[in-house]
Formats: C-alpha cells, sequence, structure tokens
C-alpha cells in the first residue's frame, strides 16, 4: 500500500505557505520536475522525449551525479532546461544534522553554480520532500526557492502499475500543476510509460511545459 498523496492536500501547501507548490495562474501550462539525475541511461531519454514535444522542465539534480556524468548534465543545460539542487547524495533533511545538511547542499551548490547564475534564481528541492523548518529558513537566508509539488506521479513505486501511474497523473494534473518525476532505474518501468503519454495528452489540448 502506497504510503504518499499523489495530490498534495490544499490545507498542506497553505500551512507550508513559504514552499512553492503549485505557480498560480489560469493559462494552460505545466511544470514538469525530474527528481535524481543526471543518470546516463534516462536522462538522455527523458530529454529526446521533452524535445520531441517542445516541451521543457526542471531537473533537480543530485551533485555527485554531476559529477559522474558532467556530459549528460551539459545537455540538460544546452536543452534550455531549469536546474535545481537535490544535495549532493540525496540527504534526507529529517534525519540529518542542520549543519551537514547545508554543507552538503553547498556542496552539491559548487556543481550548478554556473547554472544558477545564469537562471537568475536558486532551486532547490528536498529528497523525499522532507526538511525541518531551521533548514527551510537557512535555504531562504542563501537565496534558494523550495520548490516542493502539487502532483506526485508515483513513478518509484515498484507495486503501482504504468497504466494506474498514468491515470493517477491524468486526473490530478491542472494548470500551474508542479509534477514530480524520477530519471532513474527504479522509476522508469513507469516513466518509460507515462512521460510520453502525458506530453501527448495535454500537447493535444494546448497546454505549454514549461521551466521553473
Amino acid at each position: 500500500m502506497k504510503s504518499y498523496l499523489v495530490k498534495t492536500p490544499r490545507l498542506v501547501q497553505k500551512f507550508f505557505h513559504k514552499y512553492s507548490w503549485r505557480i498560480s495562474t489560469r493559462k494552460k501550462e505545466i511544470y514538469l520536475t525530474f527528481d535524481d539525475g543526471p543518470v546516463p541511461d534516462f536522462t538522455p531519454w527523458v530529454l529526446e522525449i521533452l524535445k520531441k514535444y517542445d516541451a521543457k522542465a526542471t531537473f533537480f539534480c543530485v551533485g555527485q551525479n554531476i559529477k559522474k556524468y558532467p556530459h549528460i548534465y551539459q545537455q540538460i543545460l544546452k536543452g534550455n532546461h531549469s536546474v535545481g539542487n537535490h544535495t549532493y547524495n540525496h540527504l534526507k533533511g529529517w534525519k540529518t544534522s542542520t549543519e551537514k545538511y547545508i554543507k552538503n547542499i553547498l556542496k552539491a551548490e559548487a556543481y550548478l553554480e554556473d547554472a544558477s547564475q545564469n537562471q537568475g534564481i536558486k532551486l532547490f528541492r528536498p529528497p523525499h520532500g522532507k526538511l525541518k523548518p531551521i533548514q527551510a529558513k537557512i535555504l531562504r537566508k542563501k537565496g534558494y526557492k523550495i520548490i516542493m509539488w502539487d502532483v506526485l506521479t508515483g513513478d518509484f513505486d515498484q507495486s503501482l502499475s504504468k497504466e494506474q501511474c498514468l491515470e493517477n497523473t491524468l486526473r490530478h494534473i491542472k494548470n500551474g500543476s508542479i509534477v514530480v518525476f524520477h530519471d532513474s532505474v527504479k522509476s522508469f518501468k513507469n516513466l518509460d510509460y507515462v512521460l510520453p503519454r502525458i506530453l501527448e495528452h495535454f500537447s493535444a489540448k494546448d497546454y505549454q511545459f514549461k521551466s521553473l
């Protein structure tokens, strides 16, 4: 049984109002995001699918993966997608001391610095969506915008069929939704099926896919 919500409740969004959960707009715009990359087996595939639909997205990158695969990271930038910090090695904020957590994020920032300067904004998404209030406060003081989501696809859920993953995602996306996918080994079973169909479905309805 899954232990996550596909749609983030409005009450949660309102209570944690200093985080970005969705973009307030009436326009037909969707904000796809991809966590945990870049990796050689899956990120280039994601980039090709996005290019096919002239879609832009935001990639929340793990620092050590950028270090391992800088050429794939450069592919993201060349595609004019946005990038964000996802810690250096996917640390859980709730289980990590604040000092260690912030140092880990700053270590990852060294690999993202040029891109952040070009974007004019530093984006951060906590792994698993979990960080302590004091950690968030420090990050905001350091100029980070903390990005959460209002639609969690569940592509990582091995018990979820690809058809159910698609149905859940289609049902909950609205104008301005920030949608979470993962360009990772664990998620590809569902991602391979769901992503092209999401892009096709909403493109046919004249939606645009934008980066944050």
